[in-house]
């Protein structure tokens, strides 16, 4: 058996999906055959781990980490491992005395034995002194708590509110994501490589800032990583880096080190200088002493409260003029900016969602059993359209629920289960309920992790939390798209020869960016209009979805295919992405690479200053968004063959919003997706998720 401690740092690369191969320095593309169907389409493989590159902390000792054993100070590092043992009272043998004596020339022994992968653990075993072996431990240990960037659930412990509205947040899912991640893969493959970190770097700054490879499993991602926008990457920047699509540097750093914040150090302060009310605070001099750890200051930072802070990654502008999210632009010229002075904070932020409602007074911290003085409070779960497809042990984040993968067996402080052991977790078919339990029998088999029926009745408990907080983001997502979606009465225009007639009126509802925004060209928001004879017989439909569940479009695979017909009178709001060919002449397409008849594709700056054009040159989006202050009619017309003559007729319009069409999912399936999932189990987690945000009934008494 291969010693695993060793090989953590000699024998490990990053195995990537077989899709897509991508280092820091080159990236290889390899394809990888698929059916055209999207739902006969195989998920990947996983990837696999890597070393973190930074700083980490042993004995109050501060080593760094390198790609190579010979990158470790081990000499350093076994010091500060016997300074530990002594100070948790482990006796040292007089093997870990001899060799810290002549240590040099013993490290020099480890590195090499470290390199030997075939030697046998036990072997290495008897060379290695208790210094060394706790050494190594505690170096592994340290690279998963990612010191550089702390989790957010070092921060939990004090804020706890904060931590649980953000962790069901769009800005915790962004990096698990798999539509997410299986789209930046594709435009990868697309464009041979070169679109680089342009997408990831927002949806997860941290593993970006640590160097950690662009495409990797979140199953193997460091906990600050596939947190997404985590603490860290809001609370440690500190200057207005403008609009950068993402392009910003995190103030590297411990949980003590300064963080960045709206008000600055005038409550943290005050809890420092009353130990006796608040508990014995961490102090970087005495490692010995019980303690809390706590930031040594909070400082002011102007940005975080104004629209630039959210502007770096919500405006979205690629290097050959392409303009993928504009949010911020459209904020910027609208009037709740220049008229009402209200930023992107006051809306998504405050008490109500996308309503401009004041901040509640609340305390910000619990620090030790007491809660600190009520001030401007934020609300951190900042809902969005997006919503979760991935199983519900994975998130929201939730330390309770989630072991890392180098947590000890016994160890009480971590959660239930590990990433993969979660995804083996048959919720849907009830395990850990009594109604379940209760029936079981001795035929049905579990996976190992989860034959301890206790175990099973704990992630069930676990569960009922997980859906709840899911069911409160549902409730406030619904508040938004209500909010921002206006749906006016349904209008009778008459009846001729031509049929009958009638429309409704689709409006923005906000006064801060057009409806949808951001990544509108993947946004669907739609209507669904049905009319029903007095029999109950449908005579009209539009805005029903075809069997992968997409509506009947020009990007419908049904409706390519000719096995259904094109809904010609379709209402939808998504942006188009429109590619310039080789020849001149645009073409509408689901990705916004152009296609070419070059076999190697790839982005890169413009040769010609497209401000001189007022286009990019590449390819662009045709907006169908509705502009601050606009509307939309939709109007809908029954011909006299679809009339049955048995009325009155009944009219339902429903305005429906989703997160992404399904034909995005087939167009990216090729690269696989995170998770285990298949093609099919993405676009039916994603077609469950629609909404129904606003539904609109008339009856129509004709005379036919």
């Amino acid at each position: 058996m291969k010693d695993r401690v060793f090989r953590f740092f000699v024998g490990l690369t990053c195995c990537l999906p077989a899709a897509v191969a991508i280092s820091q320095q080159k990236t290889v593309v390899k394809a990888v055959p698929t059916s055209a169907k999207a739902e006969s389409l195989s998920n990947l493989p996983h990837g696999g781990s890597g070393i973190v590159e930074g700083s980490s902390t042993l004995g109050g000792a501060r080593f760094s980490l390198g790609n190579s054993p010979s990158a470790l100070n081990l000499e350093s590092v076994c010091h500060a491992a016997e300074e530990e043992l002594i100070r948790r009272g482990l006796k040292l043998d007089d093997s870990s005395d001899r060799s810290l004596g002549s240590s040099r020339q013993r490290h020099q022994q480890l590195a090499s034995l470290a390199s030997d992968s075939d030697t046998d653990s036990a072997v290495i075993g008897e060379k290695r002194s208790d210094v060394e072996q706790f050494a190594v431990d505690q170096i592994h240990a340290n690279c998963f708590q990612d010191t550089r960037f702390p989790s957010a659930a070092q921060c939990q412990k004090c804020h706890e509110d904060h931590y649980r509205e953000w962790s069901v947040s769009p800005h915790s899912y962004a990096q698990l994501s798999p539509v997410f991640n299986a789209m930046s893969s594709k435009l990868i493959k697309m464009t041979n490589g070169t679109l680089g970190d342009f997408c990831i770097r927002c949806h997860t700054p941290v593993g970006m800032a640590q160097g950690q490879p662009i495409v990797k499993s979140n199953l193997d991602r460091l906990p600050a990583e596939r947190e997404g926008v985590t603490c860290v990457v809001c609370h440690r920047i500190n200057q207005n880096w403008g609009k950068v699509s993402g392009r910003q540097a995190l103030v590297g750093g411990g949980l003590e080190e300064p963080i960045y914040g709206s008000i600055g150090n005038e409550i943290l302060e005050m809890v420092l200088q009353d130990p006796k009310k608040y508990g014995l605070l961490k102090s970087p001099e005495d490692k010995a002493e019980k303690r809390i750890p706590v930031h040594t200051e909070a400082k002011r930072f102007f940005a975080i409260t104004t629209p630039a802070m959210c502007g770096s990654c919500h405006d979205v502008f690629a290097p050959n003029g392409f303009r993928l999210e504009d949010a911020f632009s459209e904020f910027k010229s609208s009037p709740a900016a220049r008229e009402k002075n209200q930023n992107c904070q006051d809306c998504h932020m405050g008490q109500v969602p996308g309503v401009a409602s004041g901040y509640a007074m609340a305390p910000a911290a619990k620090a030790g059993n007491v809660f600190t003085a009520p001030r401007k409070r934020t609300n951190h779960m900042m809902i969005g359209p997006d919503y979760s497809i991935i199983h519900p042990g994975i998130f929201p984040h939730n330390p309770l629920a989630v072991k890392e993968q180098n947590a000890a067996e016994d160890d009480i402080s971590s959660g239930l289960a590990t990433l993969r052991e979660w995804l083996e977790f048959d919720h849907e078919a009830g395990w850990g309920t009594p109604e379940f339990e209760n029936e079981l029998n001795s035929s049905v088999e579990f996976p190992v992790a989860w034959t301890d029926q206790a175990r099973r009745y704990r992630a069930r408990d676990i569960l009922g939390e997980q859906f709840k907080l899911l069911g409160e983001a549902s409730r406030q997502r619904h508040q938004l798209l209500s909010t921002g979606y206006l749906l006016g009465e349904i209008c009778f225009d008459g009846c001729d020869r031509r049929g009958l007639h009638f429309k409704i009126k689709v409006s923005n509802g906000t006064d801060g960016h057009g409806v949808p925004t951001g990544f509108d060209a993947e946004r669907l928001v739609y209507l669904r209009t049905t009319v029903i004879d007095a029999n109950g017989k449908l005579v009209f439909i539009s805005g029903d979805l075809d069997p992968n569940g997409d509506v009947r479009d020009s990007h419908s695979f049904y409706v390519h295919n000719g096995k259904l017909p094109l809904d010609r009178q379709l209402f939808t709001l998504q942006t188009r992405f429109l590619t310039r060919n080789i020849r001149g002449g645009e073409r509408e397409q689901v990705l916004n690479i152009p296609y070419s008849l070059d076999p190697l594709p790839y982005v890169r700056p413009a040769t010609r200053p497209f401000t001189v054009l007022g286009r990019p040159i590449g390819a662009r989006k045709h907006k169908k968004n509705i502009e601050v202050g606009g509307s939309r009619w939709a109007d809908y017309t029954i011909t006299p063959g679809q009339l049955t003559g048995n009325g009155p007729y009944r009219v339902n319009v429903q305005l429906i919003a989703a997160m992404v069409p399904v034909n995005l999912i087939h167009e990216i399936s090729s690269v696989g997706f995170d998770y285990g999932m298949s093609a099919r189990m993405v676009a039916d987690a994603v077609v469950k998720g629609h909404s129904v945000v606003h539904s609109r009934q008339s009856v129509f008494k004709v005379d036919e």
